[in-house]
């Protein structure tokens, strides 16, 4: 699913990256542009994974840089849930499990055709940190394997100023639900 990006589309993601990032200081005050692109640019299939991000709406922003594994830590900061990674379920089973009314794909499935990795809760917490995320959407987080075998799955969202973290049956999908992505470069 992901893109193979003409040197045109590598050129303008890197601008619109560039110019999110010089935005949102306050999400990465140590780091420097200039490290950030040329790993981005050494990388062709990390950006690629990228684009699908934007292309979905997630407006991808770099929220850190991991010393251990000399890698920078992109997540999806959109105001909401991107609007074009909702109304999916969980997961595969979860998708198979429904006999009518299914949705077009599911979370786990999405983001990993398109080379992302669903926000652990924690990770959804560092997100929440850096501004105020999902006031009116919802989005499903990397659920532990024995909820998961029961049947279930969670998700978070923002209201009252606080943040939940829920649960659901892994095959329901809402319009207002979608999925957010990390990926390390």
């Amino acid at each position: 699913m992901k893109t193979k990006l003409s040197p045109q589309q590598q050129t303008e993601l890197l601008l619109l990256l560039k110019s999110r990032f010089e935005q949102n200081m306050s999400r990465h005050k140590e780091l420097k542009w200039e490290a950030i692109e040329n790993k981005l640019k050494a990388n062709p299939p990390k950006l690629s994974s990228l684009f699908e991000m934007e292309k979905t709406g997630g407006e991808p922003d770099v929220v850190g840089y991991d010393k251990k594994t000399d890698a920078f830590i992109f997540f999806d900061c959109s105001p909401e849930s991107p609007n074009g990674r909702r109304s999916f379920c969980y997961d595969e089973a979860a998708l198979n499990s429904r006999k009518e009314n299914k949705p077009q794909n599911s979370a786990v499935h999405f983001t990993t055709s398109i080379g992302i990795e669903i926000l652990t809760e924690t990770e959804y917490r560092e997100l929440q940190k850096l501004g105020k995320f999902d006031l009116k959407t919802s989005s499903w987080v990397s659920t532990p394997e024995n909820i998961r075998k029961l049947g279930g799955a969670i998700f978070c969202d923002r209201r009252y100023d606080t943040v939940f973290v829920y649960h659901n049956g892994a095959e329901s999908y809402y319009a207002a639900r979608g999925v957010r992505g990390s990926l390390r470069v």
